[in-house]
This record gives structure tokens, sequence and C-alpha cells, in this order.
């Protein structure tokens, strides 16, 4: 892994294919975000159906009017697939699970963007935990 300082540098672009709030099959973009004019809380965890990260991608979810109201779009993201994210989403938060979700998962199966971001453990092929707010304006 590489260390590099992120703070006051432009954010790499990135697009992934991601599990939509509506449990679709979709796109996520910071291009597109920063079209529309919004912020992006970038957020990195593990791996789907670990035991403490649920509460953390949960606990966003049901705060997530509030990252609305400041024109914010959420984006998780693990290595995991699309098809492991969503079936994560299926399984109900009693179960270990997430239940519904009110922002995208994203898939970075390839580890590009979790390099990019420097939170990637290269040997495991597994991000770490990792927390981005992204300015809605070019850098």
């Amino acid at each position: 892994m590489t260390e590099k300082r992120m703070v006051g540098k432009q954010a790499p672009r990135f697009e992934m294919d991601a599990v939509l709030p509506n449990k679709e099959f979709g796109k996520v973009s910071l291009e597109e975000n920063m079209k529309n004019d919004k912020w992006t809380v970038l957020f990195f965890y593990p791996m789907d159906f670990t035991f403490v990260c649920p509460t953390e991608i949960t606990s966003m979810s049901d705060r997530f009017d509030e990252f609305e109201d400041l024109d914010a779009e959420v984006i998780g993201v693990s290595t995991d697939t699309i098809h492991t994210h969503k079936a994560w989403i299926n399984t109900s938060r009693d179960d270990n699970g997430l239940g519904d979700l009110e922002y995208s998962l994203a898939a970075d199966t390839n580890h590009a963007i979790a390099r990019e971001y420097g939170v990637l453990i290269e040997d495991e092929g597994v991000a770490l935990r990792g927390l981005f707010i992204i300015s809605q304006k070019a850098n």
C-alpha cells in the first residue's frame, strides 16, 4: 500500500458498478455527482458479510436524510462484487445483513479505486476502512 496524502488534492475520478438504493444494478460516478452539484461521501469497508461493518453502513443509511439535506451523495465501496452486495442488502439486519439501504454500494472488483484512494491491502485484495468527503467543485 502506498502512503499518500489526499487532503487538498484532486480526488481520483471513478465510475463503478453498484447496487442502487432500489436494489437494481447500475453505475455510480464522481463526475456525475459533480455535474449534479453534489458533495460525495465515499467510504470504503473491508468485506461484505462481516460482523463489524454492518453497524456503520446501516447507521449512515439511517441518517441519509441528513446527507441529502447537505446535497451529499453517499457511496459505500468494497472489493466484493455487486452480486455479493445485493445478497447482503437482501439479508435482514436481524441476520447480520444490511436490509434496505438509502444509498449505493459500489463494487471495486479490480481494486483500482481502492488503490487510487490509498486504502487497498494489496496482498489481500481488500480495502481498509476509509472515508473521503469530496467537494462538488473540481479542484
